[in-house]
């Protein structure tokens, strides 16, 4: 089908039990009214509890938003401890809601001590085996002396960087009592070379930017990766032999594979909350653009939006799968706009000054995320689903994609800075930021770095 592969195939995700267009002017341009044109410038994890749990957390999002929570994240005794405690509390501080505290390996902490210090928590941590590792974590409530969680977990020894993710995850539910999102890969698009001629490769991550996958040679121009809900499968934008087409990518078997025949150029893609079709944008022949949905069973597709010259895209589903917000420009220039999921009751939803693009709904079905554009700048907003509450996150030259952590807590956004002459100053990268615009830091990646998208929970 004309795709190309990196040279082996990509290792799988494995479940545990428990000519090219500047894509800086074209995306620039279609907020600012430009034509379809334009668009195309085995981890065997398993986990026990190792006592009953006892007490609750008594720590709120909001409350830590404002006073992070101390915790107390020694070396885990054992082989593999002082990396695997490392990466647990790189996680817990990466959120802003943490404040870490390291420390050598104890057997059992003095939580008479850690108290007079001010914790709130502490974690004890031990590890075991060789091949594979055991490894235990106990949770401590530090002002009542109760403990919270025990749970042992056991894996191949290279997967160890996933058993403290897991850990992370299980430390960050239990004291804020929603789940976390650092056991999660970001699929998103490697950029090298000159501005105006870059090679771009479909990559895949760890959330943290550890483990990079390339998973295409950068043959051909590609954009906008989707994960699956079940964290499987990839659809993404590819210009394939010159010919710019929706593709699926198969992670366990690195198979590809295009998504339905179309006319048009097909481009925006999404997949359904139950995984059983994508929808996404085609072209007409009247410069304007369509939504589809395309049955990943058997191919049937439906058309869920005709108005002539009109360019409707970007659709993302509402996570009950009954609505669909999308970008139009229908009423003269691009907004927002929610239907149902049969393309009936298309009505707008954002009034604010300037273009809005990008929609994408929150697994929670609370907020929708967008870029927004006026005056030349851009800004990453989340607004209600009815429209109301609007509200900026970050600005820039272009921030842009936006994309939901699986728990809806946070987004993870591209970031590009303007070029001065030659190209010189430009850069691309990925950002991530709570929805409440607290705590925005940037995620390394060995490249420069878009269209990032979040999977869901591996575990």
């Amino acid at each position: 089908m004309g795709l190309e592969h990196e040279g082996k195939k990509p290792a799988s995700l494995i479940l545990p039990e428990k000519a090219r267009p500047s894509l800086v002017t074209s995306r620039r341009r279609l907020l600012q009214g430009g034509t379809t044109a334009l668009l195309l410038a085995g981890l065997g994890t398993w986990a026990r509890p190792l006592q009953a749990m006892a007490g609750d957390a008594e720590i709120t999002v909001d409350k830590a938003h404002q006073d992070p929570i101390p915790v107390l994240v020694p070396v885990f005794n054992g082989p593999y401890g002082a990396q695997i405690s490392s990466v647990v509390g790189a996680d817990l501080d990466s959120t802003g809601l943490f404040r870490v505290m390291g420390g050598p390996a104890e057997a059992t902490p003095d939580l008479a001590a850690l108290k007079a210090r001010g914790l709130r928590a502490a974690v004890e941590g031990t590890v075991s085996g060789s091949g594979t590792l055991r490894v235990e974590m106990r949770l401590w409530d530090v002002t009542s002396g109760q403990l919270l969680q025990g749970t042992a977990y056991s894996a191949p020894a290279n997967d160890w960087r996933r058993i403290a993710h897991i850990i992370a995850d299980a430390i960050y539910e239990r004291l804020l009592g929603e789940p976390g999102y650092f056991d999660t890969s970001i699929a998103y698009i490697a950029r090298t070379g000159p501005r105006r001629h870059q090679q771009t490769r479909l990559a895949i991550m760890d959330y943290d930017g550890a483990n990079v996958r390339y998973l295409t040679s950068g043959r051909w121009l590609t954009l906008e990766p989707r994960f699956s809900p079940s964290g499987t499968q990839v659809a993404f934008l590819s210009y394939a032999d010159n010919r710019p087409r929706v593709y699926l990518y198969d992670l366990p078997t690195g198979q590809q594979r295009l998504l339905g025949q179309f006319e048009g150029i097909s481009y925006a893609p999404r997949f359904a909350p139950d995984g059983r079709s994508v929808v996404l944008a085609v072209t007409t022949r009247n410069g304007g653009s369509d939504i589809y949905s395309v049955d990943l069973g058997t191919g049937t597709r439906h058309q869920l939006t005709d108005a002539p010259g009109v360019i409707d895209t970007s659709p993302c589903y509402s996570p009950d799968g009954r609505q669909i917000v999308f970008n139009s420009d229908r009423g003269g220039s691009p907004q927002l706009y929610v239907m149902n999921a049969d393309g009936s009751g298309a009505h707008r939803i954002s009034y604010g000054a300037g273009h809005y693009g990008s929609p994408v709904w929150s697994p929670r079905g609370d907020l929708i995320a967008f870029t927004r554009m006026q005056h030349g700048q851009f800004s990453l907003g989340v607004m209600n689903p009815d429209g109301s509450g609007e509200r900026t996150l970050t600005r820039g030259f272009t921030v842009e994609s936006p994309s939901f952590a699986p728990n809806g807590r946070e987004i993870v956004f591209c970031r590009q800075n303007a070029a001065g002459q030659g190209g010189a100053g430009f850069s691309s990268s990925l950002g991530m930021i709570d929805v409440s615009g607290f705590n925005e830091h940037t995620v390394r990646t060995p490249t420069g770095a878009s269209d990032p998208a979040w999977s869901p929970l591996r575990h």
